[in-house]
């Protein structure tokens, strides 16, 4: 956090007369929240980088996005804009996240150590609406954003495996295509049918419409985004709010559209893991959590794990085509991206409940019942079948950043134009394949 703030400091002193940098609010750690704005123009742009504390690319991305601003008028003078670049909404939770990040980029490291606090202290989330907002990082952005009343806001965001996609709270028409042009350019995996739209209605491959926000219990909040949020926030000043997620980990066949012959025999099994893994993992905690009650910053820990296993035997019940859940909702058209990326989510969340055990049974300094190398056992094995059995392999953040930066830079572009008619997202419209850059999976 430290670096990102000296970075957009530097680049202040650089070019003072088209760079301001400015603290607009304090964390509950006392953490600056900082603001870097280039050029003078009108029409404001916000960009929000960590949202999510184990999501760190969009840092990055917003010292790259100063820097193109800075280097193409046309991004400023040009189009009469001002870029904001909120450097990191979260930042108490993103400097847990500091240990993995030192590398090695390893999955059984990165899950280790991960950390992302409960759904209730995540800042862009307002599940009793903006008056009722009591997080000072919240209370922040909700202030930035009628201050600046933006035409565009992005939220950065950073899927740990899986693949590429936007979500927007309204249509921007030609994105899909843009976002299709990027990842290919750069040997990035789009995501399909991520399991965070599962339900809500495509725009294009790979971008999704958030829908208006719906009060529901926690557990859809949890999952779903069910709630009031920042992405909603400024809609009466007509901003459009666009939501990109750039993975760390990709799996190409989070982008495969072929449907198999049987995918309940498919789905069957990912359901099946989910509810026995959330099960043991409920077991573990039950019996360490009462030693946990001395150690520093358990609850900030214990939240999460909470959250993770509260969500967990329903999610599962809704993939089993053999549960039969009253009133729950029919699953999409289940080809195989889809399939890949329920996979992928039961094992993430399994995979976040046992990293986090394995921080608190660490931080409590003492384990008779032998909790840890069972944990390790779990988290080796499950990091495994993401390698193994789902083909992740790592992204190098140069071209995470990249990515993620060119999916703005059009949102900005497309932002700023008139609504045209466009075709159906059933129908997309036509468009030349661009040739893949040479890349490494590395």
């Amino acid at each position: 956090m430290r670096e990102l703030g000296a970075h957009a400091a530097a680049l202040a002193a650089r070019r003072p007369g088209e760079v301001r940098l400015r603290r607009v609010g304090t964390s509950r750690q006392g953490a600056p929240l900082l603001l870097l704005s280039v050029g003078h123009g009108s029409r404001q742009a916000l960009v929000v980088a960590g949202p999510h504390a184990n999501e760190p690319v969009g840092g990055a991305t917003a010292l790259r996005l100063a820097e193109r601003a800075l280097a193409d008028p046309r991004l400023t003078e040009g189009a009469d804009a001002t870029w904001n670049l909120l450097l990191c909404l979260d930042p108490d939770g993103s400097r847990r996240n500091e240990t993995w990040l030192t590398g090695p980029y390893t999955l059984g490291r990165y899950f280790r150590h991960f950390f992302r606090p409960g759904f209730l202290e995540q800042p862009e989330w307002l599940p009793e609406g903006a008056a009722g907002a009591v997080l000072p990082e919240t209370r922040a952005l909700l202030d930035l954003q009628d201050e600046l009343r933006p035409f565009l806001q992005c939220s950065l965001h950073g899927v740990d495996v899986g693949g590429a996609f936007v979500e927007l709270t309204r249509d921007l028409p030609g994105l899909a295509q843009r976002v299709a042009h990027s990842a290919a350019r750069l040997g990035i995996p789009r995501e399909l049918g991520p399991f965070d739209t599962l339900y809500w209605p495509a725009l294009g491959p790979a971008v999704y419409r958030v829908p208006p926000p719906d009060t529901g219990d926690l557990a859809a909040a949890i999952t779903e985004a069910a709630v009031e949020s920042t992405w909603f926030h400024p809609r009466p000043h007509g901003t459009v709010t666009a939501i990109v997620e750039a993975p760390m980990w990709g799996v190409d066949a989070v982008e495969d559209p072929t449907r198999p012959a049987d995918p309940d025999a498919l789905l069957r099994p990912v359901g099946h893991t989910l509810r026995r893994d959330t099960e043991r993992l409920a077991g573990i905690l039950a019996r360490v959590r009462p030693r946990l009650r001395d150690t520093p910053g358990a609850g900030r820990l214990l939240a999460p794990v909470d959250d993770y296993l509260l969500v967990g035997p329903g999610i599962a019940d809704s993939w089993d085509p053999d549960a039969h859940v009253p009133g729950a909702r029919a699953l999409p058209l289940l080809d195989t991206a889809r399939l890949t990326a329920l996979r992928l989510a039961g094992r993430r969340l399994a995979l976040r409940t046992a990293g986090l055990l394995h921080q608190l049974v660490t931080a409590s300094g003492r384990d008779p019942d032998g909790v840890l190398p069972e944990l390790d056992r779990l988290i080796d094995a499950w990091c495994a079948d993401y390698r193994v059995g789902c083909g992740a392999y790592w992204i190098p953040v140069a071209r995470q950043v990249e990515y993620q930066a060119r999916v703005v830079l059009a949102a900005f572009d497309l932002a700023g134009r008139p609504t045209r008619p466009h075709p159906p997202a059933d129908r997309p419209a036509r468009h030349a394949t661009p040739r893949p850059e040479p890349v490494r999976r590395d």
